[in-house]
């Protein structure tokens, strides 16, 4: 692809004469820009259509020599013309027409082949669930796309770790690249299809089944790696699923493909709520309890060796630290330490007003919870940040925990699970005695215990005005007394303010 960008660009330069475009500028989105900050001055002097006067008199004697070199440009051009559209996933209807959506429209994927890559990324999307009759149909009101498959469109366009740019994603862009719309509401979890009696089918864990089986006839039976990867219920739906999407393939003859997880803001806590309140809707039911009422409702499928754990209380599961683990396949875990979700259904709702005492206690606890969950998965990266989903964001490569960003950790556990680098006999999710060649650090979480005390946090931004904040106007917002914490911590408030400031 790159090739072919540069051999457009070439012809570009050998036919059309633009001196002041054809100068060389590193990076081909830093040019894209320029050229659209330019004053319009063109526009200015020329009203209406704009002409140009063209020159004929040099091939009058040889007209026809003349339209087949125009001929021929044409041919050469339109490859780069129809290059974006080749670097977008198109979309496909499963050809098994019994896995479906919620609403029993059919399920499908988008995808972008990359012949020469042996190395397969698939993706679930987020979005929550319901749990009941009463909140799948206020589901199926207000949020349809995560039901039914009757509006999705042609082509998606990947960004961060899905991204064909090698400057946004330098390590993956190469790869055949699938994206698995979400369209179950069962955290990728059922199968059960829609009945007479029942008013919505919940199929995800068979969606995944059905979009591998087609894969293995577009060349995924030749791959080497496939990574699993999700954000959100899609990462929680990574814990659910990879060892399936591993036995599946050994069982079809295709135990040679590596299959590994990324689960992105899906290692959600069974912690007790902020203030509890009865289940009436997703937002406001405890995790736990949701979770209960939902597998039931779904006729939700977990890891054997986690339900095996976990005989009667098979919801356990769904929570990241139960069911980790119990896998069998290497999973990388991408989780921020304050989980804008995680806080939501904690009922810490941060709408503009400053935080309580209470809350600001809650949410420093919920970091070290975090903290300490997470603290023997071998390959992760959690920075202390108020957000939620990061892999598909396209400023996934500015966030760094200890100097080192999630495309490079995930490079180093890349090279990790190396058939040379490892025996058969390793248990992938087990902390090892060294956690990292040297260089190259795979277990990455931040040691600082305040929401976005981390400088490389995404931008926070006032949810009333819209307007930036920096990480001080940000705490002093969440109601964080700076005299007071610096007391608490024994030491001065300006010593504080500056590790506040640095992200110490």
């Amino acid at each position: 692809m790159r090739s072919q960008g540069v051999s457009c660009l070439l012809l570009l330069f050998i036919h059309v004469s633009a001196p002041a475009e054809a100068r060389k500028v590193p990076g081909g989105r830093a040019q894209h820009r320029r050229v659209q900050q330019q004053p319009p001055v063109q526009r200015e002097r020329v009203e209406g259509t704009e002409s140009f006067p063209l020159d004929f008199t040099a091939v009058e004697g040889n007209m026809d020599n003349f339209m087949v070199q125009i001929k021929n440009l044409a041919q050469s051009l339109y490859p780069c013309s129809a290059q974006k559209l080749d670097q977008d996933m198109k979309l496909n209807f499963l050809k098994n027409d019994s896995v479906t959506c919620n609403d029993g429209s059919a399920a499908g994927y988008y995808i972008k082949e990359s012949k020469g890559s042996k190395r397969w990324l698939l993706f679930l999307e987020g979005g929550w669930y319901c749990f009941n009759r009463q909140t799948c149909d206020s589901r199926y009101e207000t949020m349809r796309r995560l039901m039914s498959s009757t509006k999705w469109p042609q082509t998606r366009t990947g960004t961060g770790i899905m991204s064909p740019q090698p400057e946004e994603n330098p390590h993956w862009w190469n790869a055949n690249m699938v994206f698995i719309p979400y369209c179950s509401s069962d955290v990728w979890s059922g199968a059960t299809p829609k009945t007479n009696q029942s008013d919505y089918a919940f199929m995800g864990s068979l969606i995944i089944k059905e979009v591998v089986n087609e894969l293995l006839t577009k060349g995924l039976d030749n791959a080497k790696v496939l990574l699993l990867a999700g954000s959100s219920a899609g990462g929680t739906g990574v814990l659910l699923n990879v060892d399936r999407v591993a036995e599946q393939l050994e069982s079809l003859g295709h135990g040679g493909v590596q299959v590994r997880g990324l689960a992105d803001s899906g290692w959600f806590l069974d912690n007790k709520q902020y203030k509890i309140t009865a289940c009436l809707d997703t937002i406001s039911c405890a995790p736990t309890e949701a979770i209960k009422r939902g597998i039931r409702y779904w006729g939700g499928l977990v890891p054997e060796s986690c339900r095996q754990a976990h005989v009667g209380q098979e919801w356990n599961c769904f929570f990241g630290y139960k069911v980790f683990p119990t896998l069998k396949s290497p999973v990388f875990v991408v989780q921020w330490l304050f989980d804008e979700a995680q806080l939501t259904v904690d009922n810490i709702h941060l709408t503009g007003q400053p935080v309580h005492e209470g809350q600001w206690r809650y949410i420093q606890n919920l970091g070290q919870e975090l903290r300490s969950t997470l603290r023997d998965v071998p390959a992760m990266f959690a920075p202390a940040c108020l957000s939620h989903e990061l892999i598909t964001r396209t400023y996934w490569m500015d966030i760094h925990v200890k100097g080192t960003s999630l495309p490079r950790a995930l490079h180093c556990w890349d090279r990790s699970l190396q058939p040379n680098n490892h025996t058969n006999s390793t248990n992938h999710n087990q902390k090892p005695k060294t956690p990292h060649t040297r260089g190259c650090p795979l277990h990455l979480i931040d040691s600082c215990p305040w929401p976005h005390c981390n400088p490389t946090c995404p931008t926070v931004r006032d949810q009333l005005t819209g307007q930036e904040m920096s990480v001080i106007q940000f705490l002093k917002h969440m109601g964080f007394d700076v005299q007071k914490m610096a007391q608490q911590q024994g030491m001065d408030a300006r010593k504080l303010l500056g590790m506040l400031n640095h992200g110490s």
